[in-house]
């Protein structure tokens, strides 16, 4: 009975890999190539920053740029108070500052970068 069962399943087995087998060997219809994909938009170059923060026409704006980046913004508002836009950490997440002189002292010195 044991051979018997044996030799049904060794049978169906090479059934269906002989059909799987004739499947994959049929050829797909003819296919056409793609186009070519369009070219990639400019990148900006290293004294164009690559996201502008939209000013009213009446503030006026000054950079100070340390080692050809920009550090530091200050934004005079049209007869308003000044305020300084910071880059503290050079990964150009800005922070207002209304005074450079904010009264705390934290040490803020980098121990190690990653590159």
């Amino acid at each position: 009975m044991r051979a018997l069962c044996l030799v049904l399943l060794l049978a169906l087995c090479t059934a269906l890999g002989t059909a799987g087998f004739a499947q994959q060997a049929k050829r797909p219809p003819k296919l056409e190539p793609l186009p070519e994909p369009p070219p990639p938009p400019p990148i900006p170059g290293p004294d164009e920053p690559s996201v502008r923060i939209p000013v009213q026409e009446s503030d006026k704006v000054e950079e100070i740029r340390e080692g050809g980046r920009v550090v530091m913004l200050k934004v005079t508002p049209a007869g308003g108070k000044p305020y300084y836009l910071l880059d503290t950490t050079g990964n150009g997440n800005w922070m207002r500052r209304d005074s450079l002189d904010d009264g705390v002292r934290v040490p803020m010195w980098p121990i190690h970068t990653f590159d």
